[in-house]
């Protein structure tokens, strides 16, 4: 089997285990992943996490030229504003996740540290994540507010909408954004109950140990 080949597989096994674990529903999310060549294969439009074809992904040769494939997904802006602002991209995954949409709505969200420090892990694998305004579903402005924040972000969060992670490969985004989604979750069962999270010096040991960018 080719790396292409076997990249493809791999797509459509992790979307298929977020999409059979209830983390995105219906025809909703995207993922896309770099080839050893440079281009990108990503998840087509209107299509489920539970039933994506390997060969049907959407094709990018290096130059961002669709030469392949199905139509894709129109959050396209989304994921080429991950690769082109963060040199360690090579995954990028956008879910419509419950509990981290649920978190965003809410009226005392940080936009700045979306996710509450409750555990090492959302930490450890997201760094801050950044709080986005809402946006009608395709809007190129996503792609600029990522672009906005020049490559120092690797998740975002969309109000109302979703979390979009970026990852060294598909299964680190993977991975990355189910903690995301988990944290959120812990947040909101802890809600009101005087729940202790980290402290400011248990973050920062946090950050120094596994060398966290986490000022910017």
């Amino acid at each position: 089997m080719s790396a292409e080949s076997a990249l493809r597989e791999q797509i459509c096994l992790l979307a298929k285990s977020l999409f059979d674990r209830g983390l995105t529903h219906g025809s909703t999310g995207n993922i896309s992943a770099r080839t050893d060549d440079g281009g990108l294969l990503v998840s087509p439009t209107g299509t489920s996490f539970g039933r994506l074809d390997p060969g049907r992904l959407s094709r990018f040769d290096p130059q961002g030229v669709h030469v392949a494939g199905d139509a894709p997904t129109k959050e396209m802006p989304l994921h080429t504003a991950f690769y082109d602002t963060r040199g360690t991209a090579g995954a990028v995954v956008h879910l419509h996740s419950c509990h981290s949409v649920a978190l965003s709505m809410l009226p005392d969200a940080d936009a700045d540290n979306f996710l509450p420090p409750l555990t090492p892990y959302g930490i450890m694998k997201l760094g801050k994540v950044k709080l986005l305004p809402f946006f009608l579903p395709g809007d190129h402005a996503m792609g600029e507010a990522v672009r906005g924040l020049a490559g120092k972000r690797s998740a975002v969060m969309l109000a109302n909408h979703g979390p979009v992670v970026a990852g060294k490969d598909v299964e680190a985004a993977c991975n990355a954004i189910e903690e995301l989604e988990d944290t959120a979750r812990l947040a909101l069962m802890t809600r009101g109950m005087g729940a202790q999270g980290l402290t400011d010096a248990q973050v920062k040991a946090v950050v120094t140990k596994f060398d966290i960018a986490w000022d910017d």
